[in-house]
C-alpha cells in the first residue's frame, strides 16, 4: 500500500514522504491515526506543499535550533517526583514531564515527542535525556531527579 506520511514516524520517514507499507499496517495503524494518507495521483500536490513547509521551516530553523541547544545544555534542569525513602519512585518520569520541566527551566517550549530517554527514569539522582530539536541538531539535557 502507498502512502503519504502526515507526520514523522520513527524508522519510516518524515512528513511528505511518500512510503509503501503492507496493507494491515497502513490501513489499521496508520490511516486511523491520522499519521498517513492514502496516496493518489491528485494527492501528489498535497506531498508538494508538505516537502515546502517543511524545508522551508527546516531552513529558518536550524540556527534557532542551535541557539536553543546552547541554551538547554547550559544548567542542568531540576525535576521534583515524589518517591520512596530508598531513593525509588512512585512510577517512572515521563516524557511528558521532563517537556514540562524543561520548558520552565529554559523559557523555550520542548515538545514531549522530541524528547528521546534511553532507558526508564525510575530512580533519583542525575540523568541524561536528549532532546531532537531539529534533523541535524540534538541536545542533550542534564536532568537532575530530585524528592519533592
Amino acid at each position: 500500500m502507498k502512502l503519504i506520511l502526515t507526520q514523522e514516524v520513527t524508522g519510516l520517514g518524515a512528513a511528505g514522504d511518500v512510503v509503501e507499507v503492507k496493507d494491515g499496517y497502513g490501513r489499521n495503524y496508520l490511516v486511523p491515526r491520522g499519521v498517513a494518507i492514502r496516496w493518489t495521483r491528485g494527492a501528489e500536490k498535497t506531498v508538494d506543499s508538505i516537502t515546502a513547509a517543511r524545508s522551508s521551516r527546516a531552513v529558518r530553523d536550524h540556527d534557532h535550533a542551535v541557539q536553543i541547544k546552547a541554551k538547554l545544555e547550559a544548567e542542568p534542569v531540576a525535576l521534583k517526583v515524589r518517591s520512596g525513602e530508598s531513593g525509588r519512585l512512585f512510577g517512572s518520569v515521563t516524557s511528558a514531564d521532563i517537556a514540562a520541566a524543561v520548558s520552565a527551566a529554559s523559557g523555550e517550549a520542548v515538545d514531549k515527542r522530541t524528547i528521546v530517554v534511553g532507558n526508564p527514569i525510575k530512580s533519583l539522582g542525575n540523568h541524561e535525556v536528549s532532546v531532537k530539536l531539529h534533523d541535524e541538531v540534538l541536545a542533550t539535557v542534564a536532568l537532575n531527579v530530585i524528592p519533592a
